[in-house]
C-alpha cells in the first residue's frame, strides 16, 4: 500500500499535467485522489481480510487516479472532450482487471468489491459534470453521476438499505450501460439529439436498476 499511494498520486499528477494540460486542476486533482486513498487506507484496516494488498487493489488504486485526475480539465473550463473519453475508457477497461485478478490471487473480499464499485460511482459523477458542462445533455445527464449517492444517503434513513445485495448480472449491466453513455456523451462529435437519447436511456434503464434493488431489500429486510 505504501508503494502505491505514491504511484498512483505520480499517475494521477501526471495524466492531469501531461495530457490534461491543466497544473492547477491537477494539483486540485491530486489532493482529491490523496483524500481518496487515505479513506481507504483507513478502511482497509478495518475490513481488509487479507494481509496482503495484492495488484487487484493496486489497479483500483490506478482506477481512482485517472478517475480524480479527470476533474483537472473541469477546473480548468475546459470539460468533455477526446482526452476525458480516453482516459475514462482507460479506466472502465480496467475495472474488469481488477476483479480478475483479485479472484485469481485469492484476494476476493467484500471490501474489495466494496472498493471497486465506489470508484465507479466517482468516475459516474465526474464524468457526469463533465457532459453536464461540456455536452448539449441537460441536467438529466446528472441522473447518472448522482444515483449511488442518493442511494447511500437514503441508507442513513433506512439503514435496511444498506443490507448486501445478491449478485445480479442486471446491476453489472446497467453499471457498464451507465458509463458506457457516460464515456460517448464526452465526444465532440456526437450528435445533439443522438445524445439526449443515450442519457435518457441508460438514465431509465439505471433508475430501474437501482429500484429493483430497493424493491428485493424491503422483501428481505
Amino acid at each position: 500500500m505504501i508503494l502505491a499511494l505514491p504511484a498512483g498520486l505520480a499517475l494521477n499528477l501526471g495524466v492531469g499535467v501531461l495530457v490534461l494540460g491543466q497544473g492547477t486542476g491537477a494539483l486540485i486533482a491530486g489532493g482529491a485522489y490523496l483524500a481518496g486513498a487515505v479513506l481507504v487506507c483507513v478502511a482497509m484496516r478495518k475490513h481488509y481480510p487479507h494481509a496482503r494488498l495484492g495488484a487487484c487493489n493496486a489497479v483500483t488504486l490506478m482506477r481512482l487516479a485517472l478517475t480524480a485526475a479527470l476533474i483537472a480539465p473541469l477546473v480548468g473550463g475546459q470539460a468533455a472532450g477526446w482526452a476525458v473519453a480516453a482516459i475514462a475508457t482507460i479506466s472502465l477497461t480496467l475495472d474488469g482487471v481488477d476483479g480478475y485478478l483479485a479472484r485469481r490471487s485469492g484476494l476476493c473480499s467484500d471490501f474489495g468489491g466494496r472498493f471497486d464499485m465506489e470508484v465507479d460511482a466517482a468516475l459516474a459523477l465526474v464524468l457526469a459534470l463533465h457532459a453536464l458542462s461540456g455536452s448539449p445533455v441537460g441536467f438529466e445527464v446528472l441522473i447518472l453521476g448522482v444515483m449511488r449517492y442518493l442511494f447511500v444517503g437514503a441508507g442513513l434513513i433506512w439503514p435496511w438499505i444498506m443490507a448486501p445485495l445478491p449478485v445480479s448480472y442486471w446491476r453489472k449491466g446497467g453499471c457498464v450501460l451507465q458509463l458506457a453513455t457516460l464515456i460517448a456523451l464526452q465526444i465532440p462529435l456526437m450528435p445533439q439529439d443522438l445524445g439526449i437519447v443515450l442519457a435518457r436511456v441508460a438514465s431509465v434503464a439505471l433508475i430501474w436498476s437501482f429500484a429493483r434493488d430497493v424493491v428485493w431489500l424491503g422483501r428481505n429486510r
